[in-house]
This record gives C-alpha cells, structure tokens and sequence, in this order.
C-alpha cells in the first residue's frame, strides 16, 4: 500500500483513494467519479481566470494550472483531479508551433507536410527541459489538493498526436494524417516511434512529480479502421503502458494505475482490455453489458455517460446515471461521460450527475 500512500516529496497523506481502488478492481463503498474536462469554460470562474492570458501560456503556468485543476474540486464532491494541461505540449516539446486561435481551437503554425519535414522535429527531447512546467504543476496541485483526492496525469496518444501535426489542427475527415499512413508507412511509424518515446518519458516524470494514475488520451481512435488501428495506433499504446511501468520499477517510483482513452474504436475493446491499462475508458455509444462482456472481469471501466445528458432536468440526470451503473455494476467501475464536458453546460448539472452516482452506487451496494 505504501507506494501508493507514501511520497519522497513529503506530499499530503490521501484521504479518499476511492478512485485509485477501484481502478485497481478493489472494492468501494461507492462508485468514484469524475469528468473529463472538469476543469474548463463551464465554470465561470474558469473564464474569469483564463481571461487575461494566452492559452499556451496558462498551460506553462504551473500556477494557474493548479488553480484550474482545483476550481471544479471546490464546487463538486469529485474522487479525482486531472490536473489542467493540453495534449498539444508534446509537439510543443518536438519544436512545433501550436496556437489557440478563438473560434478555431488549437493550429500548427507550420504543419507537417513532406516526410522531409520529420528532420525539423527534436529527435532527442529531454523532457524536463522542454516540460518541466507541466511536472511542477504536478506537484504544486498534489500538495495544495492536501490529500483530498488523487490526482491524474495525462497525455495524448501518438496516433491522436500525429493527426494533429499533419493537419494542422481538428479535422473532421483526417484526410491528410490519414493519407500518410497509406503513402508513407514507414514515416508514420518513424514519427509515432518519436512520439511514444517522448509520451514514456512525459508520463514517468509526471509520476515522478507527484501524479497518482496516468490517462492516455486516443481521442481520435474513430478515424480508423480495425486494420490501421492495430498497425498504427494499438502498437504504440501497448508499449506505453509496458514501457512506463518498467521505468517507473526501475526508478523506484509508485507503480499508479493507467487508463486508455480510445474514443469511439469499440472494434478494438478486447485488444485495449489485453494492452497493459488497469483502466478502459468508454465513450458514450456502447451498451455498459455490451463493454463488460468484450473487456472481462480484470479491467476497470470508466465512462459512458453521453455528455450532452447533462442538458436534461436534473430529475433526468439522475434516472440516466441509475440505469448507467446498473448496466455497468458500482464495482471495478469508475463513473465519467463518454467525452468532456461542454463549455455551454450548467454547473449545477454537472453537481447533479456528481451527486446521483455517490447516491446511486451506495442505494445500490446497501441493497
């Protein structure tokens, strides 16, 4: 147990470690929760603190950072924090430009365009140079969170990173991230090499800094098919979660639980619930039974609930979180949406779905 109590910084003991349990299939007295993008423009106090500065440049804050990570943890009774950051300070790290255009999201200034290109990136990325805010952050949030709840790390997958780079920014259709895995495979996997070797080293020293699980973020999953996704995509988390648990052993650090993210490839449930992750996260267009039978009795899962749910009554909100945990069980589950939260939502409904799976999972495993 120590590993995961004890710290060589001197950080809070924990007080709810609810979350941690039951990603690590022990069991609770309820059902932890949390939410994607907890921390974000749906809180007004959010945007009163992100007003006056550059996105990038909270990000490279570590204090701003620990205040955004901690504003949703004042208001709900959440079992987890995400601590704020961006899966774009990878290829950041990598010596591309990324800026937050209102209206548009993140854009490479200069996007990847010719396999020539891949000579411009970092080959060699030292990651507490070129990241060394995000892990200060880290640690400055575990010990003003003084024990409260755990406090996750995260990054961006390397197939999520490379349609990104190639892009330029969010595209519907991929076309162009796509087009390279078809016309150049072998660049492809020259850059998600690149990239998972940079992920490694980014998730240990997150841990090293004070994070208590870790997220890989496969947000754009859904752009494949089964076929590219084992080639392109599965290969590559696999050897993150095996790569990082053999660093953090041979740095003597805890050994905290993964979760893989990988929106929307249902296709791929078996193959995620055997690559390495205590934890799989769903999105919200599976049937909880349908996921549970694919991924077994050994993972955790985490999700569904669709996030625009959240714009229903209050009432509904709780009938709807109900028929979820019943459909997934309150134990070796963790509650979540099956994407982030939405800037234009009601706070007061996010504290709704909150409360409904605290009441819901303790009705529940009373009766």
């Amino acid at each position: 147990i120590c590993s995961f109590v004890c710290s060589p910084k001197g950080f809070p003991k924990l007080k709810n470690d609810t979350f941690l349990r039951a990603a690590r299939g022990e069991e609770t007295e309820h059902t932890p929760v949390w939410c994607m993008r907890q921390a974000g423009r749906y809180l007004p106090e959010f945007r009163e603190t992100r007003a006056a500065q550059d996105f990038f440049a909270t990000c490279r804050s570590p204090k701003l950072c620990c205040e955004l990570t901690l504003q949703p943890l004042r208001r709900f009774p959440l079992d987890a924090a995400i601590i704020f950051s961006d899966i774009l300070v990878v290829p950041q790290a990598l010596g591309m430009e990324v800026v937050m255009v209102p209206g548009k999201g993140p854009t490479f200034t200069e996007p990847l365009k010719e396999v020539e290109d891949l000579l411009k990136l970092r080959q060699k990325v030292d990651v507490t140079a070129e990241l060394g805010y995000v892990f200060q952050a880290i640690t400055l949030t575990r010990h003003s969170l003084e024990g409260r709840v755990p406090l996750i790390g995260f990054s961006g997958a390397p197939w999520t990173l490379m349609s990104y780079m190639i892009e330029g920014g969010g595209s519907t259709t991929m076309a162009k991230a796509k087009s390279w895995l078809y016309r150049h495979p072998e660049a492809s996997h020259r850059l998600l090499r690149l990239l998972a070797d940079v992920i490694i080293d980014y998730l240990v020293g997150q841990v090293a800094a004070g994070a208590q699980a870790l997220q890989l973020f496969e947000s754009h999953a859904g752009h494949l098919g089964p076929e590219q996704f084992e080639d392109f995509a599965l290969p590559y988390i696999r050897d993150i979660a095996q790569a990082v648990k053999s660093k953090l052993k041979e740095e003597a650090l805890p050994l905290v639980p993964m979760i893989i993210f990988a929106k929307d490839a249902h296709y791929a449930l078996r193959d995620l619930a055997r690559a390495g992750y205590e934890v799989v996260g769903l999105d919200w267009t599976i049937r909880p039974q349908e996921a549970r039978a694919q991924v077994g009795k050994d993972v955790t899962l985490q999700g569904n609930l669709d996030p625009c749910a959240l714009y229903a009554p209050k009432e509904k909100i709780g009938e709807l979180v109900k028929k979820m945990l019943e459909g997934f069980g309150t134990q070796r589950y963790i509650a979540n949406l099956g994407h982030g939260l939405y800037p234009d939502m009601n706070p007061e409904h996010v504290g709704a779905f909150v409360e409904a799976v605290h009441a819901h999972s303790r009705h529940i495993n009373k009766h």
